[in-house]
C-alpha cells in the first residue's frame, strides 16, 4: 500500500502548462557556461547534477537576473535585501490570470479591444509581475508601492527595458504618519534575508498588534483613481505577522524588506483589506486576485467573500519544486452563464463545481466515473487521461436512456462503444479540473450546436452532476452551474 506521503506527491498540482519552464526547468550548467557571473554560484552534487546554494541571496538574485535576461530579454536588478522573486513561480500566477481573462465565466468587455490593463499591489523593487506580463503578453500595468527604495528600483527596472516601458506606470502610495512600520524602513535602511542575516535590530521590530485587522497604507481605495478600470489586480501579500516568523525557513534566502514580508495580522488581514476594498470598487476590476501563502487561510477568505455576496470565486495551486502557494480570485461582474432549459441551448459550455470531495479522490477517478456514466446509457466515450477529458457521442436512444436512468448491461455498453458520429448525434466533451484538494470543476463543451439533440445537452450535464455528487461529495447540494 503506498504511503500517504507518496500519495500527496502524486496528487500534487504541477507547474502551469503555459509556463516557459513546464517540462524544461532552468539549466544551471548551461547558464554558467553562457554567463561567467553565474559560474561561481554553481556546484555539482555526487550525482553530477548542477546545484546552487538556495540560502545564498547573491546566488538566487543572479539566477533571477539571468533567467529574465536569457529567457525573457529583460534587464533587471535589485539592491541587497530586497525581495528576490523566483521566475517560474511568478510566471505561474501570470498564466493563471491569463486563463481567467480568456474564460467565459464572466462577460468579456467589448469597449477596449485587446487592451489588458492590470494593477500590481505592492510591486516591490523587483517589479516582476508587470515586467513578465508586459513582455510575455503585452499587458499594461499600474504598479503601486510605498517605500522610496521599491519605487526607485521598480522605476529603474522599467526604464531599463524601453521596449515595454510605456506599458508600466509606477505609482506611489502615500503613507500616513500613523501607518505601522519600523522607523527608517521607508528609506530602505533595513532589511532581512530568510536565512537569518541582516535582521533589523530589536528596536526596529514592531510588536504584533493585538488587533488583527489591517491598519497599514491604502491598498486599492484611494490609490485607484476616479474612473479607472482594470481587467485584474494581483498581489504577492506580506505573508507574515512578525519579522521573526518570516525568518523561520533556513533553507532559502529570497531577501525581503519589512513592508514586503510583514504586516500585523499577516496575509489574512492584508487580503481581507483587498476584499473590503473590492466591495467598494466593485466592477472597477473584472477580476480581483491575490496569492495566498497558507492554505488554512483560504477557507476564511472565501467565507469573507461569501459574506459580501460574491458569487464567483476561483482558487488554484501554484507549485514550484517543494514550494506551494495558492491563488484566490473573485469577481463582482455578473456571470455570463445561466441554467438553461432542456429544450433550448443558449450556451455551448456548461460547468459545475464539485465541493466536499473526499481527499483521496483524484481528478482521474472523477473522469473515469464520467466515462462510465455515459457508457452506461450506451453512448460512445473516448477518455484521454493526459488531458483529463472524455469525448462523448450519443444518439437519441442513448440520450433518452441517460435521462430516464435506463442503465444498459455491460455487454450492451461494449457493443455501443463505437457510435458513428452522425450529424444527428450529440457530440460533446467533458473536462475535469482539480481546483484545490476537495474541489473540482467539471466542464461540458458542446461540439456541434446545430445538432437536433443539442437541446438535451444541459439536461445530460445536470444528470451527470447529480451522479457525481452522489458518488463523491460528502454534502449534496443543488445545481450550481458557473
Amino acid at each position: 500500500m503506498p504511503s500517504k506521503k507518496r500519495r500527496r506527491t502524486e496528487d500534487r498540482a504541477t507547474i502551469h502548462p503555459k509556463n516557459k519552464y513546464a517540462g524544461n526547468p532552468p539549466d544551471f550548467a548551461l547558464l554558467a557556461s553562457l554567463y561567467p557571473s553565474f559560474k561561481p554560484f554553481v556546484f555539482y552534487n555526487r550525482d553530477g547534477r548542477p546545484r546552487i546554494d538556495w540560502t545564498d541571496f547573491n546566488a538566487t538574485r543572479e539566477l533571477t537576473r539571468l533567467l529574465l535576461l536569457h529567457d525573457h530579454n529583460l534587464h533587471w536588478w535589485i539592491p541587497d535585501g530586497q525581495l528576490c522573486p523566483t521566475v517560474p513561480n511568478r510566471s505561474n500566477y501570470i498564466h493563471w490570470i491569463q486563463d481567467l481573462l480568456s474564460s467565459d465565466i464572466i462577460p468579456r468587455p467589448n469597449n477596449n479591444g485587446d487592451v489588458v490593463r492590470g494593477f500590481d499591489i505592492g510591486t516591490g523593487a523587483n517589479c516582476i509581475y508587470p515586467l513578465l506580463g508586459a513582455s510575455l503578453l503585452g499587458w499594461s500595468f499600474v504598479a503601486s508601492d510605498v517605500t522610496d527604495v521599491a519605487l526607485e528600483w521598480a522605476e529603474r527596472n522599467v526604464k531599463n527595458n524601453p521596449n515595454i516601458s510605456e506599458l508600466i506606470e509606477i505609482r506611489k502610495v502615500e503613507c500616513s504618519p500613523s501607518t505601522l512600520t519600523p522607523d527608517g524602513l521607508n528609506n530602505g535602511e533595513s532589511s532581512y534575508s530568510e536565512y537569518g542575516e541582516g535582521f533589523p535590530s530589536s528596536t526596529l521590530v514592531v510588536p504584533v498588534s493585538e488587533d488583527k485587522s489591517y491598519n497599514g497604507p491604502d491598498i486599492l481605495v484611494n490609490v485607484v483613481r476616479d474612473g479607472e478600470t482594470f481587467e485584474f489586480c494581483m498581489c504577492n501579500p506580506p505573508f507574515f505577522e512578525s519579522i521573526e516568523e518570516a525568518g523561520l525557513n533556513p533553507k532559502t534566502s529570497c531577501g525581503g524588506t519589512y513592508e514586503e514580508m510583514v504586516c500585523p495580522g499577516g496575509e489574512k488581514a492584508f487580503i481581507t483589506r483587498i476584499i473590503e476594498d473590492s466591495a467598494v470598487l466593485k466592477q472597477s476590476f473584472r477580476w480581483y486576485t491575490s496569492m495566498v501563502g497558507r492554505k488554512v487561510n483560504l477557507k476564511f477568505l472565501i467565507s469573507k467573500l461569501r459574506e459580501l455576496g460574491v458569487t464567483i470565486v476561483k482558487t488554484t495551486e501554484f507549485v514550484q519544486g517543494k514550494t506551494c502557494r495558492w491563488g484566490l480570485a473573485w469577481s463582482f461582474v455578473p456571470p455570463s452563464k445561466k441554467i438553461i432549459t432542456p429544450h433550448v441551448t443558449e450556451k455551448n459550455v456548461l460547468s459545475f463545481m464539485l465541493e466536499g470531495i473526499q481527499r483521496q479522490v483524484s481528478a482521474i477517478q472523477i473522469l473515469q466515473s464520467t466515462e462510465y456514466f455515459f457508457q452506461a446509457g450506451g453512448a460512445s466515450c473516448k477518455l484521454n487521461a493526459s488531458s483529463f477529458t472524455v469525448d462523448i457521442t450519443a444518439s437519441t436512444e442513448h440520450c433518452n436512456a441517460l435521462l430516464n436512468n435506463e442503465v444498459k448491461h455491460l455487454d450492451e455498453v461494449s457493443s455501443c462503444s463505437n457510435v458513428e458520429k452522425a450529424p444527428s448525434n450529440l457530440s460533446f466533451r467533458v473536462s475535469v479540473f482539480q481546483q484545490m484538494p476537495g474541489t473540482s470543476l467539471v466542464k461540458g463543451s458542446l461540439q456541434h450546436r446545430d445538432s437536433p439533440l443539442s437541446g438535451l445537452f444541459s439536461s445530460l450535464i445536470q444528470q451527470l452532476e447529480a451522479s457525481l455528487r452522489h458518488k463523491f461529495c460528502r454534502e449534496k447540494t443543488g445545481t450550481n452551474f458557473i
